[in-house]
């Protein structure tokens, strides 16, 4: 006797992905968790002064009784801000190469990060905007904008939207957008400093306030991000199986994209525009965990948070007994893994 299959059936199967075994994928978290722990352990004590374990201890309890408890009551907040951001970005990168089966995607190479930065720029410099939650939404609207635009100029011809054409657009569009920035900021000197220091991306000014500002804004757009697994998996097939699969196509794209969004404007809003975070961590995952969505993006965001605190960390070294900002270690990390992904010819989508 045989058992017919239904099409409805057919359709909520839910998409086979191959990948590692589990017991690997649960590996390398944990092993993603301890190194992320360690590196901000290490973001503590590490800086222009060594600072002790039994002050860290004691600044950890509130106590700022000596120059090594205030320093470390200084990092406390950098730490948090650069563990929640390179989660984001991270995380972010995963979706938006997921979404646009791009593997040259990325916050910054797509504009994202650069299209929140002059929406910043033009609300400080024309509207007199200083608080952390004008920020944050005027970010995102930049960044959503900025993605829908880069996105279509990259869809038009044949073909679609590839991921050269999508980097190209992309690299066009920020590239226009740091002249508007300057257009807009030059005039005015009483903020042309505070602003460029900003948009190099860095964690070191970061403060509980605005940490506590971005955070809903960072767990709502982490929840839709995760909840976009599933649909990204069936994605990965093509739009046409997506959709034989029951999943809709443009919902479930619209749907991660604004997660993704949402990720990368909050953490502009905040720590400037730092890029290629969200280029280096997926690729790297995928490597270790395979392409399954639903691992794929817990460990990209524990990634992320390790990448981004050991570039901190990196840049408080490297230039003792002054500092580099994160967002040009990262960029000093990313821009070769960026041309070497270009260079690799066989990697045409993902």
């Amino acid at each position: 006797m045989t058992t017919a299959v239904t099409p409805s059936a057919t359709r909520r199967r839910a998409p086979a992905v191959p990948g590692r075994p589990a017991r690997m994928r649960v590996l390398w978290l944990l092993l993603a968790a301890v190194l992320t722990a360690l590196l901000g352990a290490a973001s503590l004590v590490i800086g222009s002064r060594e600072v002790p374990w039994t002050d860290v201890l004691a600044a950890l309890q509130g106590s700022a009784d000596n120059l090594n408890q205030a320093a470390v009551t200084k990092r406390i907040p950098r730490t948090v801000l650069a563990l929640l951001a390179g989660a984001a970005l991270g995380l972010a990168g995963a979706v938006m190469q997921g979404v646009t089966r791009n593997p040259l995607a990325d916050p910054g190479i797509l504009g994202v990060n650069m299209g929140a930065s002059l929406a910043v720029a033009v609300g400080i410099a024309w509207f007199g905007m200083f608080s952390y939650t004008a920020f944050i939404w005027t970010a995102i609207l930049g960044a959503a904008v900025t993605a829908v635009f880069v996105y279509a100029i990259g869809s038009l011809g044949r073909g679609g939207a590839t991921p050269l054409k999508l980097a190209l657009a992309g690299a066009a569009t920020s590239a226009a957008l740091v002249s508007f920035i300057s257009a807009v900021v030059l005039p005015r000197a009483d903020i042309a400093q505070s602003v460029r220091s900003w948009q190099i991306g860095g964690v070191g000014g970061a403060g509980f306030e605005g940490i506590g500002r971005m955070l809903p804004f960072l767990i709502a757009g982490a929840v839709i991000c995760l909840l976009a697994a599933r649909p990204l998996n069936s994605l990965a097939l093509g739009d046409e199986l997506a959709a034989g699969l029951g999943e809709r196509v443009a919902v479930a794209r619209a749907a991660a994209a604004l997660g993704a969004v949402m990720l990368c404007g909050a953490v502009t809003a905040i720590a400037g525009p730092i890029g290629f975070v969200g280029l280096v961590v997926p690729h790297l995952c995928r490597l270790l965990i395979g392409v399954d969505h639903r691992w794929l993006l817990p460990f990209s965001a524990l990634t992320g948070a390790a990448l981004l605190t050991a570039s901190d960390v990196a840049g408080r070294i490297i230039a003792r007994p002054e500092e580099l900002d994160v967002g040009i270690v990262t960029a000093l990390v990313g821009a070769p893994f960026f041309i070497y992904i270009v260079r690799r010819q066989k990697v045409r989508e993902l």
